[in-house]
């Protein structure tokens, strides 16, 4: 029986834009912002960030060095904002419906001090933050471990007291999902920014049928 539900954040619970956050990155004396940026896993100083192998000061001194002057907080925060396009509203209304019938329902992501800082304020455009509508967040840079490898995930697991098999995840990076797969978790794999609310009612419905049957 499913319990335990695990969205990603960007591409899956936000739209997100890669070519906006290149934009913005360039736009701060990045130049090379497209070999820089990853749309799924932050490699070098961005990893680092991601990581919680160095903190967002220290990210802000390193990307300084990169540019050749010396950014302030609020440059590093707006651009690291470029990846937000919009947040649907389906989504976070699809969120609360689980979180109202009873499942365990968390956010699990690769992320920064800079962009929670931002979902921290007013995450859905009514003033909630992104706390709002999970039990649980679990991120990259406080686990000090990003997805794909496993121990994020077994974090996740002991945090929601939910079984590899009493949960779903949802992501839209491949090599997230396969490790999830390997752990014996069910998984959908939609496309970044696609409507991914249907696709999951059909899979709880089809574990549910399969319940019933045993």
């Amino acid at each position: 029986m499913i319990k335990n539900i695990a969205f990603d954040l960007g591409g899956v619970v936000l739209a997100l834009s890669y070519e906006q956050a290149v934009r913005q990155f360039e736009k701060i004396g990045l130049k090379d912002a497209r070999q820089q940026l990853d749309a799924f896993e932050q490699k070098g100083i961005f990893g680092d960030l991601e990581s919680g192998r160095i903190t967002a000061e220290v990210f802000r001194r390193e990307l300084s060095v990169l540019v050749g002057r010396e950014l302030t907080m609020d440059e590093c925060y707006t651009a690291w904002h470029g990846y937000v396009d919009y947040v649907p509203k389906r989504n976070l209304e699809a969120i609360l419906s689980l979180r109202a019938r009873g499942y365990k329902v968390c956010l699990l992501s690769n992320t920064n001090p800079f962009m929670i800082q931002w979902a921290d304020k007013d995450f859905d455009g009514e003033g909630h933050p992104i706390s709002y509508f999970f039990d649980a967040m679990y991120l990259s840079y406080e686990c000090k471990v990003m997805k794909p490898k496993r121990e994020i995930f077994e974090i996740m697991l002991k945090g929601q007291q939910a079984l590899p098999e009493e949960t779903i995840f949802i992501d839209d990076g491949p090599r997230n999902v396969k490790t999830a797969e390997e752990m014996g978790m069910l998984t959908l794999c939609p496309p970044n920014n696609e409507d991914w609310t249907a696709a999951l009612e059909d899979l709880l419905m089809s574990q549910s049928q399969l319940v019933r049957e045993y």
